[in-house]
């Protein structure tokens, strides 16, 4: 492969033939060129994640909405390593695990929304580190898919990434060696704790393609890399809710994404990355900010509505409750209130009247009940089934 560039790093040739990429330490050399146009869309970038924020803080109870958004980058993400699972059936498994005509990866879907949480609790009090990225990633792999490939721990043999049957000779990308990995690691490290005027965003934008650039695990990198991104905005201050993803972004431009990666280590394109980066935090931002509106404001109508309606304090209870879980069934709404099975059908049936909520099943027994105003606003934008095949990992022992 010719190389054009080696400011992200070069391909080495190895004792047993392949070439590998070996990964230059963040920042750039030269610097990142801040022209007009990459200035323009920080300013922008900028203020789309100052208005999230500030939408953010007007919502009455922010934990309850932050666990509906994690759900859903989780299937998005998940979505972008071939996962079938959707929103729904994330919902169904928290209401019964055992239930039936469930994809099998939606344990892996569940395990991500844990991986996240996970982190945006340690962050609390954990600096952003090789340890906590590797806690993430046992999380995320534990009794799921990947479960044989090193849950937690960085590889210690040789990966790559190409289509389905590649071998190192014909890769589409060779990540470096372990020896040159670790080493790159402990590079990354410093450069997320190392005191810098660079921009978060800027800095978030690199830090992700190092580490999709080592690819330091068996299994899981693209899943973690981008939990990096938020996890950054939140360490930083950048965001106090974590409410910006950009998987359903880098989902629906899949292939620009991975000719962005590929262009950053073949050619040094970093402001290329870098205006399709920001591209993405502008959109995402924009569209979380008038989600969450939409959000404050139908709880809103939806509390007045059951104010007219001279509803008691079990009503007021199951509103704030099916905003984090808006799909349930009678059995979880009696233990999150507190109530016996009967009073919790009475209050369902009263949702249900007011036009609030939906059964699902269309069964006497085991009914489920949705929150539909709420779950129109929040379901996938695109079906998992319009995706293309993404491209697939694969590893082999030296």
């Amino acid at each position: 492969m010719q190389q054009a560039s080696t400011r992200a790093g070069r391909y080495i040739k190895q004792p047993t033939g392949y070439r590998a990429f070996i990964p230059e330490p963040l920042p750039p050399q030269p610097p990142i060129d801040l022209n007009e146009s990459l200035v323009a869309l920080l300013s922008r970038a900028d203020q789309a994640v100052g208005r999230l924020d500030g939408v953010a803080e007007t919502l009455p109870n922010p934990d309850l909405f932050v666990a509906m958004y994690v759900r859903r980058e989780a299937v998005a993400s998940s979505q972008i390593e071939g996962t079938q699972s959707t929103l729904e059936d994330v919902l169904a498994f928290e209401l019964d695990p055992r239930s039936r005509n469930l994809p099998d990866d939606v344990g892996e879907v569940v395990n991500y929304v844990g991986a996240m949480n996970h982190g945006l609790a340690r962050i609390e009090t954990l600096a952003l580190s090789l340890r906590l990225i590797r806690e993430i990633h046992e999380q995320l792999l534990r009794n799921v898919r990947g479960a044989d490939r090193m849950p937690g721990a960085f590889r210690t043999s040789q990966n790559w990434i190409g289509p389905g049957g590649a071998s190192l000779s014909n890769a589409s990308f060779v990540p470096p060696p372990v020896h040159e990995m670790q080493t790159a690691l402990s590079d990354l490290e410093r450069f997320l704790h190392a005191s810098t005027e660079m921009p978060v965003l800027i800095q978030c934008g690199l830090a992700h393609v190092q580490f999709e650039t080592i690819h330091p695990f068996l299994d899981g990198n693209g899943r973690v890399g981008r939990l990096l991104i938020t996890f950054l905005l939140v360490q930083r201050g950048v965001l106090r809710q974590p409410l910006l993803y950009l998987s359903t972004y880098l989902k629906r431009h899949r292939a620009e994404y991975y000719d962005r990666l590929m262009a950053v280590r073949n050619d040094g394109a970093w402001e290329a990355w870098l205006h399709f980066f920001l591209r993405g935090v502008i959109e995402t931002a924009d569209d979380a900010a008038a989600t969450a509106g939409a959000i404050v404001h139908l709880r809103e109508e939806h509390r007045n509505l059951l104010q007219a309606h001279g509803a008691g304090n079990n009503e007021f209870r199951l509103l704030d409750l099916l905003y984090q879980r808006p799909i349930v069934n009678l059995a979880l709404v009696a233990e999150r209130l507190e109530i016996t099975e009967v009073t919790a059908g009475r209050v369902v049936d009263r949702f249900r009247a007011m036009g609030l909520m939906d059964e699902t099943t269309g069964q006497r027994r085991n009914r489920i009940f949705r929150y539909t105003p709420y779950w129109n606003i929040l379901r996938e934008q695109e079906e998992p089934g319009e995706a293309s095949t993404p491209l697939q990992l694969t590893e082999s022992e030296q």
